[in-house]
Order: structure tokens, then sequence, then C-alpha cells
């Protein structure tokens, strides 16, 4: 029963139903799955337990590890602690009983693994591969998100950029199996080729092996374990009833050497092959799962979960809360009802800077004036006060096209922030209004413009013919990012904190 995941009647073990909610209820933006859209609201401030990624369609919340490495990053900056305060919270409450129950990923695996195919078992071999996760949490999300952000002022989610098959499934091709989002197959380059590899490698191992990310890869499994061995939910043992067979190891899918250690993911298998009734899943005093053998009890010491018309409503209460997060995050918010956020310009403030003119971080960025595509004229000097991205791009350009979409979710999750995003000039290129026209942006927050031949606003940033190029301003316009590179929503969430930071009077 235990070990299926389905009762002897068929129905699903309440483990397996745990673990289906918990995916509805990460990925409630149903919206996202239909227009081929990230939900930016403001759930995706918070965490999820589980390794659910930011930028799939349906996700809710943000990935903890992704916010990690970006906290890490930011270190220097004093931004994003408030990550470091969740995820203690998670490992203290839960450890990895978020693995067993709670993520996405670990179900998928599970899933996968249900295949008709020969099983490589436990043995010694994977006992020592188990470690590797460790490895990677050490180096890809601590050490080159931290160090990189230290020497760089900006993050570079090392794990999630090169690694993460949560990504690349849920969010790349979460997008891209929108038909909406087609256009952007042709740009897709070797980062993504190497990441799909990647899943593609990790997909056939899970087949074969039981919960093989999660046991030798999954740099957050690895964070939760080191919680194990005191966080208030996970597996007991009363020694007083423990006769030491071993049932529990042996029978474990995982690489644990006892109950409840590192490896452990508190699904639960232990306590309906113990022969003594000796283990409980529990939570402080409450036991969650106890033995299902004749004439043994759980340990008497601990409560046993209500009964009657209060279990009930404790059954019935997470569907609410599920209902009412579909509500809350698929209902369309009437025009002008948003709240102003962090790049809203503040009037009563004078936004002065004393800072030299230049593009480099800490220099003003000087005085410009463009004509925009609507026929509109943009004023740099008038966006002081709130703060300002300016996004070189061209039509031709890949990465660039790729990357805008997100500009436009931070303008819609960030009402004021203020988003130019000038095409570089080359005339063999195609007519840029034609080409908004044809993609659908014409509808967009984002300013769009054509940058001039003298007096080049792409000059000005410091930038040249290699793009796309991001310059970020704080509210007095000073510069605290001026980088080549492709942008995340995580990166411009990241970018936004910190522009707020060094822009706060």
């Amino acid at each position: 029963m235990a070990e299926s995941g389905v009762r002897k009647s068929g129905r699903p073990a309440p483990r397996r139903l745990v673990q289906l909610y918990a995916a509805l209820l990460y990925n409630a933006h149903v919206r996202g799955f239909i227009e081929g859209k990230i939900y930016t609201g403001p759930a995706k401030a918070l965490c999820v337990p589980g390794l659910n990624c930011y930028s799939c369609p349906g996700a809710v919340g943000a990935c903890p590890l992704g916010a990690l490495q970006n906290a890490l990053a930011g270190a220097g900056h004093g931004t994003g602690w408030y990550v470091l305060g969740m995820l203690l919270l998670f490992g203290i409450t839960l450890g990895r009983t978020v693995c067993g129950w709670l993520c996405p990923m670990g179900l998928l695996q599970e899933l996968l693994n249900k295949l008709p195919t020969p099983k490589i078992r436990k043995s010694r071999v994977t006992r020592a591969l188990s470690w590797l996760k460790y490895a990677v949490l050490a180096v890809m999300a601590v050490a080159v998100p931290l160090v990189y952000g230290l020497m760089h002022g900006k993050p570079l989610p090392a794990f999630c950029k090169y690694i993460c098959p949560a990504g690349t499934l849920e969010g790349a091709v979460g997008l891209l199996s929108n038909p909406a989002n087609g256009g952007l197959f042709a740009q897709l380059g070797a980062l993504f080729t190497n990441k799909f590899v990647i899943l593609v490698l990790i997909v056939l191992a899970c087949v074969f092996l039981h919960r093989a990310f999660c046991r030798f890869l999954c740099p957050l499994g690895a964070l939760y374990g080191l919680f194990n061995r005191f966080a208030l939910t996970g597996m007991r043992v009363n020694p007083g009833r423990c006769t030491g067979c071993g049932a529990c190891v042996r029978r474990c899918p995982m690489d644990v050497r006892t109950v409840g250690d590192r490896e452990c993911i508190a699904c639960g298998r232990c306590v309906a092959v113990c022969p003594e009734g000796a283990i409980t899943l529990g939570c402080g005093r409450l036991t969650l799962q106890g033995p299902a053998l004749p004439g043994v009890d759980a340990a008497p010491e601990v409560k046993k979960p209500a009964a009657g018309k209060r279990a009930f409503w404790l059954r019935l209460a997470p569907w609410v809360l599920l209902a009412a997060v579909l509500v809350w995050v698929n209902w369309p918010a009437p025009a002008g009802s948003q709240p102003a956020g962090p790049g809203a310009a503040v009037e009563t403030e004078t936004w002065e800077s004393s800072a030299p003119l230049g593009h480099e971080v800490g220099q003003q960025l000087p005085d410009f004036s463009l004509t925009l595509a609507d026929g509109s004229d943009f004023h740099l000097a008038q966006t002081r006060g709130s703060i300002v991205m300016i996004n070189q791009w061209a039509t031709y350009c890949g990465p660039c096209v790729a990357e805008l979409p997100y500009f436009e979710a931070m303008v819609q999750a960030h009402p004021g922030l203020t988003v130019l995003a000038v095409h570089h000039w080359l005339e063999a290129t195609p007519k840029m209004a034609d080409y908004i026209r044809q993609q659908g942006w014409e509808g967009w927050q984002v300013r769009f413009a054509l940058d001039r031949q003298e007096g080049s606003v792409v000059e000005l940033m410091g930038g040249d013919n290699v793009m796309p190029r991001t310059l970020v301003l704080n509210r007095r316009g000073e510069v605290v990012f001026n980088e080549q590179r492709p942008m995340t929503p995580e990166m411009l969430e990241e970018l936004i904190r910190l522009a707020e930071g060094d822009g706060a009077p």
C-alpha cells in the first residue's frame, strides 16, 4: 500500500494526495498556462517549500532555491535576508518532509519510476553518490552566487541557470509549449540545449533509479537534510518497541542508514513494514501516520488526529484554501486598482544626485531625450523619483526578443516602474514599429524607441553592437547595474530590490 502510493481499494494513498495538492497549489495560476505568461503578483514575493520554478506559467510563488541564490548574490547590499529566514523556518519545521510530501519534482520522479523497467537497487555506490548533492549545494547554490555577487554586484543563480531540471521543464518547456510563445523557438541557444540534455538524462535516470535527482543532485534536499535530526516534523522510532531487525532500512528506497537521517524524506514506507509497530511519522506531539498492525497502537504519549466533524473540516480546509488561491491569482484585476510598487515615483521628494556623470555603477547617467514608437517624447530627467530600466535590443537578436516579455511582466507587477527598450540603429533591420505590431506588443507598457545615429543612447550606456544590454537606475538617476547579458525574471526582481535599496532616501 505505502510503497505503491495506492491503497488496496485502488484510491490514492494520503501522501500521494498531498503531493498532488501541493503541486496544484504551487501552480494555481491557470491563466499562465492559457496565455503563456508567468504570474508576477504579490504572492511571487513568497517562497513555496518545494522545488518549483519561478518561471513556470502557473507558479504563484518563488522557488526557494532560486531565491536563496539571489539572496546570496545580494549579500553585499543587505537584501534578500528574508529568504534565508523562510528557508530556516521550512527546515526547522519540516526538514526533508518537504521532499517526500510537498515537492512537485519529487512527485514527478516517483511517477517516472513507476514505468515498467528493470530497476537499479540502492547500494554502497548510491550511498556514496548521495553526498554529491551536498557538493552541488556548496558550489553551485552557495559559493558561486555569493562570490559572483560580491565581486560583480549582481546575481548569478548558477544552479538555476546551468543545471536545474525544474527550470527547464516547468519554466522553459512550460512557456515554449504555449502557441503564444511559438516564435521563441528560433531564439534558443546552446544554454537551453545543454540544460535540455541534462533534463533528459535526469528523466531517464529516474525511470531506473528511485528519485535519482532527489538522491544525488538536488541541493534543496541537501539543505533540508541538514535539519532532519531536529526538525519538528519527521520520523520517530519508539526504542521500547524497536528490535533492530533492519526491515525499515532494507525496504526504504532512499539511501538511509537509520530512520530519520539526512536521506530520509519521511515517505512513511518504514511505518508499514516495521513488524513491531515502532515507527511513526509525527509533528511535535501529533502523530500523522502510525502503525496499522492489529493490536498495535501509536505511542501513548502522542496525540492522535482529530476524528468526526472536526476531521471533516480539517480535510475540507485545504481545498477551500486552494479554491481561494485559484480565484485570487486568476481573477483579472480592475484597471487602476493595483497599488504603487517599488517603481512608483515619489512626487513629494527631490531626488537630486551629486554623483559624477557616466555609465558606470555609482555614476549618474547623463540626461537624454528620444521619440518613442507611439510618437510621444521620452525625457530621462522626467523619470526622477522612479526606478528606470533601459534595455538595448534588436529584432535580429534572439536573446533580446526572448527577454522582453520579462520586462513587460515587471512593469505590470510594479506600477510606476519605467522600462525603455532602445532598438539599436541599423537600417538593414526590419522596421521596429512593424515588428512590434507583428509580435502583438503594441499595448505593452514597455516604452519602445529607436536609437539615434548621433549622440546614441547606447553610447551613453557604454554599450556597443553586443546585446542585450540592461542598465538600471535608482530613484536618483544613478546607475546600479549595467551589463551585457540576458535577463531572467528572478534577476530583474533582484535588480528592482537592489535599485530600491540604493535609491531610498
